[in-house]
């Protein structure tokens, strides 16, 4: 065997077995990132699931929604290069004609803002001419709200914020408690006031 024909030989056996170490790395790297990903991704889940809760019950202290929301999960999720997709790379380039033509890319329309539920419920109550407890106003507003998660122990906590702040009255029948509105209270106590005047004069 001529020697050109074994140095070419053993040349080509390296390149195949270093191709093959390289490609088992790469297999394992790609799983070993698959499995951090998974982990990532359940941390997200959770962490998402917390804020939703959280948001909910700061709506229900009556707390103004300036607070800080999270940061883009996007760029935050897993460190790895990201590809631009099509869509993307052409809304940019719309954006960058836009710009070179003076005129100012077309905004995404905004999101009507929905009423925080401390409203709804100060709402839904002043609504009732009789008294109702937190069960049957949580009732009332799932029925009226379908697209929001009504939690009664949350109706109560904000029901109990409304009558600190004199917007809400809170009255005992036996063992249930009963909230109506302040203002339609002290409608329906002036007439007594009037009537326990003149029978006193």
């Amino acid at each position: 065997m001529p020697e050109s024909t074994t140095h070419s030989t053993e040349l080509t056996s390296q390149y195949i077995s270093q191709v093959t170490n390289d490609l088992d790395r790469n297999v394992k790297e790609q799983e070993r990132i698959k499995d951090e990903l998974t982990v990532l991704q359940a941390q997200l889940t959770t962490l998402q699931q917390d804020h939703t809760v959280l948001v909910s019950v700061r709506q229900a202290l009556g707390v103004p929604a300036s607070a800080p929301e999270p940061a883009d999960t996007e760029g935050a999720a897993v460190p790895s290069p990201r590809k631009k997709t099509a869509r993307a790379s052409a809304k940019s380039q719309q954006t960058k004609k836009a710009a070179s033509r003076g005129l100012q890319a077309p905004r995404a329309p905004e999101k009507a803002v929905q009423p925080t539920l401390v409203d709804l419920i100060h709402e839904h109550v002043s609504a009732q001419k009789e008294p109702r407890s937190a069960a049957e106003i949580a009732e009332g507003l799932r029925e009226t709200h379908t697209e929001r998660t009504i939690d009664v122990k949350v109706v109560r906590t904000t029901l109990e914020n409304l009558v600190a702040k004199s917007r809400v009255h809170r009255t005992k029948q036996g063992r249930s408690v009963l909230y109506a509105a302040a203002d339609a209270q002290t409608q329906t106590a002036a007439p007594q006031n009037e009537v326990q005047s003149e029978t006193s004069v």
